[in-house]
């Protein structure tokens, strides 16, 4: 069975843990290199027996974890052209480490299929992940400026998606930051706002998507609640029921989420 639990999610770090019976897969390193194992232990899978950890850019809340890990860990790291030349140069990580991929490519770890997509991100070849395994699929597509035909084609058909619903707009029109990161977060290369989340969700949903769990959610401009407000109103607008035909959740900003299996039908909460 492919399982996913997210580890951490928000803008202050990401990385998530996807399993297909033995073999275990780490999505981005965003937390340190100790929280990382430690979330691993919790849930019973030994740090060393991570068979890669897969990234999606070089931004540091998805990558600090990684000079330790690659210390301590003797798992690969894959990464796109781009990223790995970031993750050489300025991370200084050995690139015999590094298997390196171009944009959407598509590579086996065991018995999981992963499927690599350009994303529209301010970071040198910026990827979203699929992971399938004997016809259960999963996506991961956080970090978008924008949502593109491609992340779309990548989303669509997967039974359980992990969907930025990163800002409330105007929240983060009125806040605090200077005003060159609002416009870099609201831009066609920044981060989705909940609105945007919710309508990528909803056209999951309609594609078959049964269960949807909305991450990456800024620490200062978004609550979880907000999120999942924005995006459960507008799944009952459209005829889907979240508590009936589907699970709708948010992934926890600094510690474990649940284990959600990947199914081809509803799951049991």
């Amino acid at each position: 069975m492919l399982t996913i639990t997210t580890l951490a999610s928000g803008s202050s770090g990401n990385s998530l843990l996807v399993s297909g019976g033995d073999t275990h897969i780490l999505i981005d390193a965003g937390i340190s290199c100790r929280r990382i194992t430690t979330a691993l232990n919790q849930l019973d899978v030994d740090p060393n027996t991570l068979a890669a950890v897969l990234v999606t850019h070089a931004h540091t809340d998805h990558v600090c974890g990684l000079a330790t890990m690659v210390k301590k860990l003797s798992a690969p790291i894959y990464a796109s052209t781009g990223t790995a030349h970031q993750l050489t140069t300025r991370m200084g990580l050995p690139s015999d480490r590094i298997s390196t991929f171009a944009a959407g490519d598509a590579f086996d770890i065991g018995p999981l299929h992963c499927t690599s997509f350009p994303t529209p991100h301010d970071s040198a070849d910026s990827v979203g992940y699929t992971v399938e395994l004997d016809g259960c699929r999963l996506a991961l597509a956080t970090d978008l400026g924008h949502v593109t035909d491609t992340v779309r084609r990548a989303v669509l058909g997967c039974q359980t998606v992990v969907l930025e619903s990163n800002h409330d707009i105007d929240w983060l029109r009125s806040g605090p930051y200077p005003y060159p990161l609002k416009q870099r977060i609201l831009g066609d290369r920044g981060h989705l706002c909940n609105e945007a989340g919710a309508d990528l969700a909803l056209q999951a949903a309609q594609a078959g998507a049964n269960t949807i769990i909305l991450a990456h959610l800024s620490n200062e401009n978004n609550t979880p609640a907000r999120a999942y407000d924005v995006t459960f109103r507008h799944l009952c607008a459209n005829g889907i029921d979240p508590e009936r035909d589907i699970r709708l959740s948010v992934a926890p900003r600094s510690q474990p989420g649940p284990t959600y299996p990947v199914v081809k039908e509803v799951p049991v909460c």
